[in-house]
């Protein structure tokens, strides 16, 4: 089996993702990342997913970035909004360069496991405005992959795949029950309690239901507020 390392948050998108790398036959090394997110939760929810879904492995890499700030999930003083998706410009739960950061940490995982792929549940259809998540950002950091690397320079090919990213939220739902994701193992919300239960409100608790209604499918989403 092909190795490939697959950023796994604990949340709807990755649990997804993960899956879908399974399907295709792929040892799937899961990453999570630490990053001092007020939701880390999310963290624990990403070991059910990566044992419920037959990882090889999953391991959590710790990295502060609530050193900087600068993010509602990084800097409890900045409220997470919860007065609906933000239509324009970039809402303050953006976190500076999470995923570069991210994806540079998997990228060095697979150089080490001798991996050339690499999975990310990036999502530009049902998101809330990240620009780190948009396609030609993705193409970027790939055509990065294959010039940094000690593997690409003794010709290898690193290959990002992001078989979400123009999928809408009910889609990759859809996809993820075809594929015996138990999304009642995953997080999402960005002030999650500390019993995994959602807010509701946050605008990724909004996509998600949304997302679910959509489907038709029933929401296990646990919430300890009415939400919207």
């Amino acid at each position: 089996m092909r190795k490939a390392v697959v950023l796994l948050s604990g949340g709807l998108d990755s649990a997804t993702v993960l899956a879908m790398a399974r399907q295709q036959g792929y040892a799937c090394h899961a990453l999570s990342v630490d990053y001092g997110q007020r939701h880390r939760v999310e963290l624990e929810a990403a070991v059910r997913v990566a044992r419920a879904l037959g990882a090889v492995e999953q391991r959590t890499v710790r990295i502060d970035l609530a050193a900087f700030g600068g993010s509602a999930l990084t800097d409890n003083s900045i409220a997470v909004p919860i007065q609906g998706v933000q239509k324009h410009g970039i809402p303050v739960t953006y976190v500076p360069a999470r995923n570069t950061i991210m994806l540079s940490l998997a990228l060095a995982w697979a150089e080490v496991l001798q991996a050339e792929d690499l999975f990310f549940g990036a999502n530009a259809v049902d998101y809330s405005g990240y620009p780190d998540c948009r396609p030609e950002y993705m193409r970027a950091f790939e055509r990065m992959a294959n010039l940094a690397t000690k593997a690409a320079v003794e010709g290898g090919r690193l290959t990002l795949h992001t078989p979400i990213i123009a999928m809408s939220k009910a889609k990759i739902i859809e996809q993820g029950v075809q594929l015996g994701v138990d999304y009642g193992l995953t997080v999402s919300c960005y002030q999650a309690d500390a019993e995994s239960r959602a807010c509701g409100v946050c605008d990724s608790c909004r996509l998600r239901c949304a997302g679910f209604a959509a489907a038709g499918v029933p929401d296990p989403t646990r919430y300890y507020t009415a939400h919207a």
